[in-house]
């Protein structure tokens, strides 16, 4: 019998985040929310809501870093709350600007040590996700979306608005959409929401019951669970057929792409596009695959780890069987499970032009016919650098091997 505290995470840029965390508050219940509002004062404001009031505490930045303050005062006090005989549920109501993939990750794998009388751990020791919430406003999120705003201009954080809002949904569980848009704009919407987050159920309204919604998450929801470039790119069933002009289309190769023709070519997933995502195998990266991924007019392109076909026997062994079994259906004699996959969510682009352009960035059959010269070849892709924050809760990403592009820049 599972006896950790359920955590509910409720996240949003806009809508009605707070009134959907604070419509759980019951007995038993404790709804914790960190407000980054006043980082420029050096400082985050973390509230504790029961039923019988609010508690206020305000923190300091630990080392100037939002991620470090959140790690050293969030996941101790997750693991706080599980011991207390009158919580038997924690809401977690994030911040605006943080992404709940990354909390989730963090909940699950950062080690918490020093708690009085608990063994050093993850916070996933004492709380399971139960689920994840996300809120959006029906007439601003599609614009925000398939834009190029940056999160917080002027800072580190080179997030835009739309790698935010679509990764908050993505991720998402069950939605809570505020209505306002034309009949038009929620039906293009609800097509955009439905592929992105399939299976999640939505309700459309600003005051929302969300224990009824909590009720219709299906058995499959991911609960929290994080998947990497090697993962079923099509989690859920989405539907594959076009609606309101908005479709998913999908790219698979079994030869690699040419570094610079790859980065050329991907400016066609910034255009008409709300996601793209999936694995890249470049001729000059034998080792490793690449994440490819964009939202909006952001791209980002991280390591991606091994190619199975580059691990030893040992190597293998340790990677999932979920992941191996697929391998072994497209394993190849000479090149292994090395392969491109990429699933692009369209709204305004050609399907047509966007496979086009990636199939001419493939390796012509004399280039694939000569593997000695793809290492001679220059890679844009090759540099790359590790944020000092990467394993933190709104920091974590894979070791990322180009910076963010924007727009036909």
């Amino acid at each position: 019998m599972d006896t950790r505290t359920p955590l509910i995470v409720v996240s949003g840029l806009h809508g009605p985040t707070a009134r959907a965390a604070h419509a759980l508050l019951r007995p038993g219940t404790v709804v914790v929310h960190h407000d980054l509002g006043h980082i420029g004062e050096g400082v985050v404001r973390r509230t504790v809501t029961t039923v019988d009031g609010e508690q206020l505490d305000v923190l300091e930045l630990a080392h100037g870093c939002i991620s470090c303050t959140l790690r050293e005062d969030l996941l101790p006090l997750l693991r706080r709350l599980h011991t207390r005989s009158t919580v038997d549920r924690i809401v977690l109501h994030l911040d605006p600007q943080l992404e709940p993939e990354a909390l989730c990750w963090a909940v699950e794998h950062i080690v918490v040590a020093g708690v009085v009388g608990q063994i050093d751990g993850p916070a996933a020791r004492d709380v399971r996700i139960e689920a994840v919430v996300t809120c959006l406003d029906a007439q601003t999120w599609l614009d925000d979306a398939t834009g190029d705003v940056d999160l917080r201009p002027g800072t580190d954080d080179d997030r835009t608005v739309a790698q935010v809002v679509v990764g908050q949904v993505e991720f998402a569980d069950a939605l809570v959409v505020a209505p306002g848009a034309d009949g038009w704009q929620q039906a293009r919407l609800h097509a955009v929401l439905t592929r992105l987050a399939p299976g999640a159920p939505i309700t459309w309204t600003d005051r929302p019951d969300v224990e009824a919604l909590l009720g219709q998450v299906p058995p499959t929801a991911r609960r929290g669970s994080v998947d990497d470039a090697h993962a079923p790119l099509l989690r859920g069933q989405p539907p594959l057929g076009e609606d309101c002009g908005v479709r998913l289309v999908e790219f698979a190769a079994a030869r690699p792409f040419h570094p610079q023709r790859l980065h050329d070519a991907i400016d066609v997933l910034l255009d008409g596009v709300v996601r793209s995502r999936g694995r890249a195998w470049v001729a000059t990266q034998p080792g490793n695959a690449l994440l490819l991924e964009s939202a909006g007019g952001g791209l980002r392109v991280a390591h991606a780890g091994p190619w199975l076909a580059s691990m030893t026997p040992d190597q293998q062994e340790r990677v999932p069987a979920s992941r191996r079994a697929m391998a072994a259906l497209r394993w190849d004699e000479t090149y292994g499970d090395r392969d491109s996959s990429l699933v692009v969510l369209v709204h305004d682009a050609d399907p047509d032009e966007i496979l086009r352009t990636l199939r001419a960035a493939l390796l012509t059959d004399a280039e694939f016919a000569d593997p000695d010269s793809w290492t001679t070849w220059d890679d844009p892709f090759g540099d790359h650098h590790r944020d000092p924050c990467e394993d933190l809760p709104i920091q974590h990403r894979e070791e990322p091997a180009t910076p963010r592009k924007e727009g036909h820049a």
